[in-house]
């Protein structure tokens, strides 16, 4: 497999010194189909991941944030006596554990489980100075007096 070099990429941008490992944990990943999701984006600053996950109830499902990762598990384990009275299995019920990095922007709204889909809604919040603003071009005297005003 070829490595993915972002060098030209990191050159010209400030602040992303984590871009180039995130790239490379993809790229190294093995992408397991199990369970299904789908990412919606609902509006422009909504969205929704979707998991189905049929065979488990709200009590076999484990949600997590920690630093910017939600991840989604499952114990799929079960008595050998329920094991016993399946002629075939169609259905998995088999223990997962889904990752998935958030932007700083993003935050978690809530999840609900309804039908065997799992739905986890998610809002982009960009804060007030990460806004794109316009950049007045005065004379030094003006700018000093900008950059005061700004820092008050």
């Amino acid at each position: 497999m070829r490595a993915l070099d972002l060098s030209p990429l990191l050159k010209s941008t400030i602040g992303f010194d984590q871009m180039n490992r995130i790239f490379e944990s993809a790229a190294g990943n093995n992408d397991i189909s199990y369970p299904p999701y789908n990412i919606e984006k609902i509006s422009e600053d909504d969205y929704r991941i979707t998991m189905a996950l049929a065979g488990f109830s709200e009590d076999d499902l484990k949600i997590e944030l920690d630093n910017g990762v939600l991840t989604i598990s499952a114990d799929g384990g079960e008595e050998e006596a329920e094991a016993e009275r399946y002629l075939h299995r169609g259905i998995a019920k088999r223990a997962f554990t889904r990752h998935f990095r958030l932007a700083d922007t993003i935050k978690v709204l809530g999840a609900q489980f309804e039908n065997g889909l799992l739905m986890i809604d998610l809002q982009r919040e960009v804060p007030e100075h990460l806004k794109p603003r316009t950049i007045k071009i005065g004379k030094p005297a003006e700018v000093k007096k900008l950059v005061d005003e700004d820092a008050a």
